[in-house]
Formats: C-alpha cells, structure tokens, sequence
C-alpha cells in the first residue's frame, strides 16, 4: 500500500480478510468443469471487473427493460457473475428509487431500484454502486439486476438466478459450482 492510499477501517479489513477461498485453488467440494465450462472456484477475491462483450438482455413480461454490449461482469469466488449494464442501455423510466441500502466490502454503499411497468411492480430488483470503492469505480455508471422474475441472457445463453435469493449473480449453462447461496453455503 502506498502512502496516497488510506488504511481501511478495521471492520472492512476484517469482513475482506474472513473468505478462507480467493479463486487460488478449488476446494474439495467444488464440481470438475466439464469441457466447456468455467468453474466459478477459479474467480479471484478480491473480484474482478471484466468487460462483457456478449450482448446482455433482460425482459419482464414481453417488455424491454436491457440489452448491451458494453456490459460489465463482476467475478468473484464461488459465485456466478454479476452484471452492470450501462444506465444508457437500460430503460430508466421502468426504474424508480427503492428504500433500502446495503454495503458490499469491495464495492461500496448500494443503492437499490425497483421495476415499475403500469401496475406491475419488482420492489427493490436492481442495484447500483453510485460511490463505488477504489477498484469498483468502473460500476458508477451502471446498474445489477436480480435474475428473478426476468427473463436475462447472455450471448445465447439463457440466465437463471443465483441460488438463495440474496446475491445477485446469474447462472449461466457455462459454469459450474457450487454456488455461495445454495444450502450450506453460508461458510464459504
């Protein structure tokens, strides 16, 4: 660390340092990639910001909500990709503020957005970093949307939700897991 940048606080430091596996080594546990598919085991942590280039759709109920190619994934151990599209791509008069907040330890302060179409509504479905920490900058101007309730893709392939309905990853047919969610999970 130089000396431009700030110690974190203790309390970061120690939620930062509690993962026991940093995408070094698969665990015991985690499923051998078939050919063709990545193992989310083999994701860093601290996670890493990688541009998506495949076009990234989102769909709620036969209505356009997304659709990039200048999308960006979040990869981080034991869990499926997360996606920021750019709020350019993204049909803003569908979203409105949600109440709530959350704090991730390597992005930062959450804000949290829900889906509105008419009288339909996804309370509090997407998520953006505003403020992000130093190395999440590039999500400033993008926002996450939980896969529930949506239809999402990338590239061709279909998307499904990351199990437990907390974080927001998408399953995609190209990986394997397990995945931080599913059943006994909560110690990795």
């Amino acid at each position: 660390m130089n000396s431009e940048t700030p110690a974190l606080p203790p309390s970061l430091q120690a939620a930062r340092e509690q993962w026991s596996w940093r995408g070094q080594a698969r665990p015991p546990f985690a499923a051998e990639p078939r050919s063709g598919q990545i193992s989310v085991w083999d994701f860093p942590r601290p996670p890493r910001v990688a541009p998506e280039s495949r076009e990234v759709r989102i769909v709620w109920g036969g209505v356009p909500v997304a659709c990039s190619t200048r999308t960006l994934c979040v990869l981080e151990t034991a869990h499926p990709p997360t996606y920021y599209i750019p709020w350019d791509d993204v049909a803003r008069d569908l979203l409105c503020p949600a109440p709530g907040s959350s704090f991730c330890e390597w992005k930062g302060p959450a804000r949290y957005w829900s889906l509105v179409h008419g009288t339909r509504k996804l309370p509090s479905h997407a998520w953006s970093y505003p403020q992000p920490m130093a190395g999440a900058e590039s999500l400033a101007g993008c926002v996450a949307f939980y896969a529930r309730g949506l239809t999402c893709s990338v590239g061709s392939l279909p998307a499904t939700p990351q199990p437990g309905g907390f974080y927001g990853g998408w399953v995609t047919p190209e990986l394997c897991g397990p995945f931080k969610g599913e059943p006994g999970s909560e110690g990795w």
